[in-house]
């Protein structure tokens, strides 16, 4: 494939490796919901992983559209994944992380790995789906001032015009400046029936959406005139953790303190942080953080479905 940058100057597109039915999805302009797998190899103890990840397939299909799980299969850059090569990649040890900093050199050695959300936008954006389904995105870190951490997720959302439905930005993280931060970057927060930002595991905080959508098709038209302006960057759907599922403050409240206490006395830091944190969150709310992940993944899953059935749904007079 051949692309076009900026400048007028023809750029190489990335090769992509397409499953049958995602490749036929997106020449019939049927709607197609990106998924990642690093919640496969790393967010959810074994065999937890892959079955989160299957029922968030079922609620894609549910709603009329294709999932396309995203990772890398022996330096194959791969966009479709089987239901056996998803169990394959859950049972592979030792496998890395991906991000658009690592990814390329990884897959050029001919390594398997699962991506992340950064990567997964902009392998999505690669092949031509507009719209990917996750937990929550990563952002600017707690202690920014020392460490000048900020994921890379930021970054992605700002250069791919991909819609990323979650629950908000994960918790640990600080979330007022990566609110700012999304703002400054310009990329739009619409809430999915909410007027806050959402926090994985709270449905609500003091921070503001740009827009409140309640319905499909009217969020489909504005993603779909966000990407049409031009400006390059995703949109953020901010999505709720289900009301039934969402931690209590009195749960999550305490055991953030403690776990952010003891990252900070064992000087854990960097890439190193965030699995961390979400492992001693998992020990101190006795699995509720887990319980909690999995069923605002499931729900993402179900309204990128939506979206991308809405988004595809759209006639050229009707876009406005």
């Amino acid at each position: 494939m051949e692309g076009a940058s900026n400048s007028g100057l023809a750029v190489s597109r990335a090769p992509l490796r397409l499953s049958a039915e995602v490749r036929q999805a997106l020449a019939d302009h049927r709607p197609v919901v990106a998924l990642e797998t690093t919640l496969v190899t790393h967010g959810f103890p074994a065999p937890r992983g892959l079955a989160v990840a299957r029922g968030m397939e079922e609620r894609v299909r549910a709603h009329g559209a294709v999932p396309a799980a995203i990772g890398v299969l022996a330096g194959e850059l791969r966009v479709g994944l089987s239901p056996d090569e998803l169990e394959a990649l859950a049972a592979t040890p030792g496998v890395r992380k991906l991000n658009p900093g690592n990814l390329a050199a990884h897959a050029a050695l001919g390594g398997t790995g699962s991506t992340t959300v950064a990567a997964t936008v902009l392998l999505a954006h690669q092949a031509g789906i507009r719209v990917f389904a996750t937990g929550g995105i990563g952002g600017v870190h707690r202690g920014v001032e020392r460490s000048d951490d900020v994921s890379a997720d930021l970054t992605a959302l700002a250069r791919c015009p991909v819609a990323v439905v979650s629950a908000g930005a994960k918790a640990i993280l600080d979330l007022p400046r990566t609110r700012e931060r999304l703002e400054t970057l310009g990329v739009p927060v619409l809430g999915w029936g909410t007027d806050c930002f959402p926090a994985f595991y709270r449905r609500r905080t003091d921070l503001p959406v740009d827009q409140r959508f309640d319905e499909a098709r009217a969020l489909a038209r504005a993603v779909d005139l966000h990407v049409r302006l031009g400006s390059g960057s995703g949109v953020l759907v901010a999505n709720p953790v289900p009301e039934e599922s969402e931690l209590a403050a009195e749960v999550w409240e305490p055991a953030l303190a403690a776990a952010l206490h003891e990252a900070a006395r064992a000087g854990v830091g960097g890439r190193a942080l965030t699995p961390f944190l979400l492992s001693r969150l998992e020990s101190l709310t006795a699995g509720a953080t887990l319980a909690a992940n999995e069923a605002l993944l499931l729900n993402d899953a179900g309204l990128g479905g939506q979206l991308a059935v809405a988004l595809a749904g759209l006639s050229p007079a009707g876009r406005t």
